[in-house]
């Protein structure tokens, strides 16, 4: 479903500032694969996905999604078919408009323009169907504006909203981060039950290296833009993370000394 080959990309080129964020980045991911990403500040995790994404245009490589080579596609048309959540709960929603307003839109994803007003009956039945589904009782508020929910409910929110239509690709950036961790296991769970439903080809960012292996069905860490370790199978499965910062620690040649990554 997604092919990265020899991507690399550069920030502040020739300046004092230059960075490399991504050095030579290959990875295939096939169909129906839920992949967690894991690394400290700076490894060139969220730049990987604001590569995949268009935000960023790659210095070199090759992106391929679903046999398309959207190497040099803009942002806008990519997001037809990719579904992305962000850290930030206010990111994925507009705050002054309606549940059913915000996902009408997402329901309009990838789909021609026509002069049709509003959702039919049968969608709105749908829309309520889906909310539902968050346990949060939002079927019941499709009318209230979304400028008046928690960040917890703007989040899953948004994940319904990112998977509504079916996207190519899921792309969760630590979107479980900012919540408080009631809020966030529930949102991990619903991540969970939604991917595994509708068999969703997902790359997530996580800075929690126990749900990095709880979650999905492989891991790949990070280090100064490329990847150091690919984990799935029976080496998964029986990795702890006590083994997996010692894995870091030799293949990186350095100490993991982020905080975050420690979480457990």
């Amino acid at each position: 479903m997604l092919v990265l080959k020899n991507v690399s990309k550069t920030f502040g080129l020739g300046s004092s500032n230059e960075r490399r964020a991504l050095d030579k980045v290959d990875l295939v991911l096939n169909e129906g694969e839920f992949v967690t990403v894991i690394g400290g500040n700076g490894a060139g995790k969220s730049t990987l996905f604001n590569c995949i994404s268009g935000i960023h245009e790659i210095d070199e490589g090759e992106i391929i999604l679903d046999s398309q080579d959207i190497t040099y596609q803009p942002e806008y048309k990519r997001s037809r078919y990719i579904g992305r959540v962000f850290q930030d709960p206010l990111k994925g929603t507009a705050f002054d408009m309606t549940i059913e307003q915000n996902l009408a839109i997402a329901l309009a994803k990838g789909q021609s323009l026509s002069l049709r007003p509003g959702v039919t009956k049968k969608e709105l039945a749908l829309l309520r169907e889906r909310l539902a589904m968050l346990d949060l009782g939002l079927e019941n508020r499709m009318k209230q504006k979304v400028g008046l929910l928690s960040g917890g409910q703007r989040q899953a929110l948004t994940l319904l909203m990112a998977t509504l239509v079916k996207p190519k690709i899921l792309l969760l950036d630590e979107h479980t981060a900012a919540l408080d961790p009631a809020i966030a296991k529930k949102v991990m769970e619903l991540t969970r039950r939604i991917v595994e439903e509708d068999k969703l080809t997902t790359l997530m960012i996580t800075h929690n290296m126990k749900a990095s292996l709880e979650f999905g069905t492989r891991t790949i860490m990070m280090h100064e833009g490329r990847i150091i370790m690919d984990l799935r199978g029976t080496e998964r499965e029986q990795m702890t993370v006590d083994r997996l910062i010692e894995q870091f620690e030799k293949r990186s040649g350095t100490e993991l000394d982020n905080d975050r990554l420690l979480l457990v």
